[in-house]
């Protein structure tokens, strides 16, 4: 079968949100809503032996995707939309043993200019125990950041906070409609209203990358 590579197509506007309540300037519309949105998550490729993801909206439609082909846990990986555009580039990155992984707009040259965004790691004690999480800074600006923590130990679930602990998104397994759960790599993903979906599938790359899933 044919790579399908991505598409990069030039914007000069800037559409970085920093939670859930940026407001439309700073946003584009086009993957951003008034209410609140679920997708279906499916931790496969579209292209046969390949690894990647693929997301469906509320009406089963294929919105976005990630495929890396033969690669597997790729240090470079791309979310596009379905006809190919590239959204943005994941990169991980490996310094003094420690991972970190940066986001890239479509219109930023990788490694020219600063990422939209970085996730590392971080731990600290709370009553004696650790608790560990990411953390996902936007930008050069300190004071905005996200949380993204996995839920229930081993499983795929996880949930996204904005720095005052307000809800923006979370991904758990799928249920059918008859209440059967479905397996570990299909999540339902719920992203709050006015909350850029595209930067969220850029953090459920990242989660994928973290898992080994991509």
């Amino acid at each position: 079968m044919a790579k399908i590579h991505p598409l990069i197509i030039l914007n000069s506007s800037h559409e970085a949100p920093c939670s859930s309540t940026a407001s439309s300037s700073l946003c584009s519309n086009k993957y951003m809503t008034s209410k609140r949105e679920t997708f279906t998550i499916w931790m496969k490729s579209l292209v046969m032996q390949g690894n990647g993801c693929t997301a469906f909206d509320e009406s089963g439609e294929i919105v976005y995707r990630i495929d890396n082909y033969d690669n597997k846990h790729s240090d470079e990986v791309y979310l596009m939309d379905l006809r190919g555009k590239l959204l943005f580039t994941v990169c991980e990155k490996k310094m003094c043993g420690f991972l970190s992984w940066e986001g890239y707009k479509s219109n930023t040259i990788v490694g020219a200019n600063r990422p939209m965004f970085r996730v590392r790691k971080s731990c600290r004690a709370i009553l004696g125990n650790n608790e560990c999480f990411y953390k996902v800074s936007m930008g050069s600006e300190t004071s905005c950041s996200y949380k993204l923590e996995a839920l229930g130990g081993k499983s795929s679930a996880f949930r996204i906070t904005d720095s005052n602990g307000g809800f923006v998104a979370e991904a758990k397994r799928k249920q059918s409609s008859s209440g059967v759960v479905l397996g570990d790599d299909v999540l339902s993903l719920v992203v709050e209203a006015h909350v850029d979906h595209s930067l969220i599938m850029a953090l459920v790359t990242v989660y994928g990358l973290i898992r080994h899933q991509l």
